[in-house]
């Protein structure tokens, strides 16, 4: 089990062509915790997790894990892993072979690639061309890359696009089954009826700004079914 290792936003922000995508923003996510990371489509979301990952650079602010920048990391690889785009393989790798060439250029052993296969139930279609694979085996492909490397942190984006109910189901177990090992779960989705299963914090996001950032608990200030999403919608609209 890698060292528990806390994502903290603070102060960011980030400005694109005059244009504010991102304002001070601050929020912590915590080791042994899943947290949901809601808002609107372009809220600021996606720009918030690839400035986490060190793709997306900060007009101001810091976004660090473990107290250092991602790519201050040794070995990145190790400390986070991420579902950003579930497309980002070539057509014609299959998914055994896109996790090796991952594996092979980040210094990890062979056997991680088996271990990732193993842990998200990627048997079946393991030599699969990823161009004939539907929306749902691409997402658990990109998850075993978030996992290859046993990170501290796990980032998904969206990772309940194209899943059907059974793997969304499959999936609240393997976010939960992280977190109670002690990883940092950062997940973005607009699927309210899963989010309000399976997380402790909610960080809410709306034009850049943040809205909210509190224990799940806290935030619906309910046990009735659906009351993550009246909460959502009394603070962001329909």
């Amino acid at each position: 089990m890698p060292e528990p290792l806390a994502i903290e936003v603070e102060a960011a922000s980030k400005v694109i062509d005059g244009v504010t995508v991102l304002e001070d923003v601050s929020f912590t996510a915590l080791p042994g915790r899943v947290t949901a990371f809601l808002g609107p489509n372009g809220a600021g979301k996606s720009t918030t997790l690839r400035a986490i990952l060190g793709i997306d650079h900060l007009t101001s602010g810091r976004a660090t894990i473990g107290g250092r920048r991602f790519r201050e990391h040794p070995q990145p690889i190790r400390v986070a892993g991420a579902l950003l785009s579930p497309d980002a393989v070539h057509p014609g790798r299959t998914a055994r072979g896109h996790l090796a060439v991952v594996a092979a250029s980040n210094g990890l052993p062979r056997w991680s690639v088996g271990a990732a296969i193993e842990t998200v139930g990627l048997h079946a279609i393991a030599t699969l061309p990823f161009g004939q694979m539907s929306l749902g085996m691409r997402q658990r492909l990109g998850l075993a890359t978030a996992l290859l490397g046993d990170p501290a942190v796990v980032i998904l984006d969206e990772p309940h696009n194209g899943l059907d109910a059974a793997t969304i189901r499959w999936l609240r177990t393997v976010l939960r089954t992280l977190a109670d090992a002690g990883r940092t779960v950062l997940v973005s989705s607009h699927l309210m009826s899963e989010v309000e299963q399976v997380a402790d914090d909610v960080v809410l996001i709306d034009e850049g700004r943040i809205l909210a950032a509190e224990p799940m608990a806290a935030f619906v200030g309910s046990d009735e079914p659906g009351a993550l999403e009246k909460r959502y919608l009394a603070l962001v609209g329909s």
